[in-house]
C-alpha cells in the first residue's frame, strides 16, 4: 500500500495558490480544505458564515489532525481548536528582485 503525497492531510500541506498552512480532508460527504490557524470564540463568530463553516480539529497522538462537524451538541468547553475552511486570498505577492 503506497500513501498519496499531497492527500494525506498533514500539517505540512499548503495552499498552492497562496501557501497557508491547510489541511485537505473528506468530513462525510464535503471535501474540506481548512485553515490550520486556530481561531478564538470571537473569531469563529466573525468567519461564520453562509459559505463558511467552523470545523473542529481533534490531534491524537498517534494519528493524523481529523476534522470534526461542530454540532449543536457540540461541548462549550471543547479542548480542541477551532479553525475554519479556508477562502483564499490568491497568490502572495513578493517585491521584484531587479
Amino acid at each position: 500500500m503506497t500513501r498519496r503525497s499531497g492527500r494525506t492531510g498533514a500539517a505540512d500541506s499548503r495552499c498552492p495558490s497562496c501557501r497557508a498552512p491547510i489541511l485537505r480532508q473528506l468530513v462525510e460527504v464535503l471535501t474540506v480544505t481548512a485553515d490550520l490557524t486556530p481561531l478564538t470564540p470571537a473569531e469563529q463568530e466573525q468567519a461564520r458564515g453562509p459559505n463558511r463553516l467552523i470545523w473542529c480539529l481533534t490531534q491524537r497522538p498517534h494519528s493524523p489532525p481529523r476534522l470534526r462537524w461542530i454540532t449543536a451538541w457540540h461541548p462549550t468547553a471543547c479542548p480542541h481548536p477551532h479553525v475554519a475552511d479556508h477562502q483564499c486570498p490568491g497568490p502572495t505577492r513578493q517585491a521584484p528582485l531587479f
